[in-house]
């Protein structure tokens, strides 16, 4: 055997892959062309490239302990120069060379993944959104498989090594190319990349290792929450296949509409309607608040639009202390009929306050008033 791939990497004959690895990679950054221009160093990163080749593939290197060349142009591949396309340069093993294992996804991959992230709407009335409160509910999700723990394989049985890749995940071929010949690895058809195969499924859940449940769950709604607001419940959302981790669940609120209240941020509006007569002479009006009744006091002179805040009576504030305000809208009801003694008695008013005449007539400027007045009374 004319090359000692062994000695060339620096290893024992009964080294296993990463020592092999390791050895490759360290020699690499020493030895790379565009770090030692030297064409002696060239010639030493061929052979290193070459015994790497071999002893980084099961195949290949059994070939050689047995006494082949593996490298060979009957034995799958030829030793040929450095470049993009040399025999045996595995360009993602260089790549792992300089920059590390995780410039590339090498190796068979993981039949356990994190589980996706879930969503459900919940609704809540306005009082419940301005004091918070606690609900309970009803979730169908993705849950580990009991039968089989998550494992995927039927009870008594478990996940055996690809026989197509020999557990790498991956297979490798070797192709010519005006450049020379150049080897590319793609996802093992057998195993899907995961290096395993599973013989015999779970007859629970058909090899996913995870079954659909329902579960109820409480959650904490906080006070303040509005249309939109999510909630992040951290592992409450479908477990992962092959068992793996769950994500998250996210709990979307949709506040329900109220009978008197619109909400606009944390202030609440409402409108009252009160009586021309109230609005003239003050009263107060009971209203049914979020904290029970209160009185709103109307003072004498209240124009229709007018707005009387509550402070205090909104909804308490998501972040930080406090609450918003209650802001109470006047609408002053003008009658639509009046009976001969009303009239009477708003003529004598439009007199005492100058706006009529005892005659009848009205006063100056005044004489359009009354019959708009008398007008929107009637409702005309």
């Amino acid at each position: 055997m004319a090359t000692d791939y062994y000695a060339v990497l620096g290893v024992r004959r009964d080294a296993g892959q990463d020592e092999i690895k390791k050895a490759f990679r360290r020699l690499a950054r020493e030895l790379h062309p565009d770090v030692n221009p030297d064409p002696k160093t060239q010639e030493r990163f061929k052979e290193i490239n070459a015994a790497y080749e071999v002893l980084s593939d099961p195949a290949k290197r059994q070939v050689y302990d047995l006494g082949g060349d593996p490298l060979s142009p009957n034995g799958g591949g030829g030793a040929g120069g450095f470049g993009a396309g040399a025999a045996g340069f595995g360009f993602s093993d260089i790549m792992d060379a300089f920059f590390g294992a995780a410039s590339g996804q090498r190796g068979p991959r993981s039949r356990t993944r994190r589980g996706q992230d879930a969503m459900i709407r919940l609704e809540i009335t306005l009082e419940e959104a301005a004091f918070g409160t606690t609900k309970e509910l009803q979730v169908d999700t993705a849950v580990t498989c009991t039968t089989c723990s998550g494992e995927g394989a039927a009870p008594g049985t478990s996940a055996q090594t690809c026989d197509m890749c020999r557990g790498k995940g991956e297979v490798s071929q070797v192709t010519r190319s005006f450049l020379g010949q150049v080897m590319t690895s793609r996802p093992c058809p057998q195993c899907q990349g995961f290096g395993t195969v599973v013989p015999t499924p779970c007859p629970e859940c058909a090899g996913d290792g995870r079954v659909r449940a329902r579960r109820t769950l409480t959650v904490k709604i906080p006070a303040g929450v509005d249309n939109g607001t999510r909630i992040q419940l951290a592992g409450e959302g479908e477990v992962g296949p092959g068992g793996g981790p769950a994500g998250d669940l996210y709990v979307e609120i949709a506040e329900t509409a109220h009978p008197t209240f619109q909400r606009r941020g944390d202030d609440l509006h409402c409108t009252v309607t009160i009586p021309m007569t109230a609005a003239s002479l003050g009263t107060q009006v009971p209203l049914q608040t979020l904290d029970g009744m209160e009185e709103v006091d109307i003072r004498p002179g209240t124009q229709s639009g007018q707005s009387i805040p509550l402070h205090g009576r909104g909804i308490t504030h998501l972040r930080g202390g406090g609450r918003g305000d209650l802001i109470v809208h006047v609408e002053v009801q003008t009658p639509t009929k009046l009976d001969p003694e009303q009239e009477e008695l708003l003529r004598r008013l439009a007199v005492l306050r100058g706006e009529e005449r005892p005659s009848g007539q009205f006063a100056p400027g005044q004489q359009g008033l009354f019959s708009r007045l008398k007008d929107a009374f009637n409702g005309r």
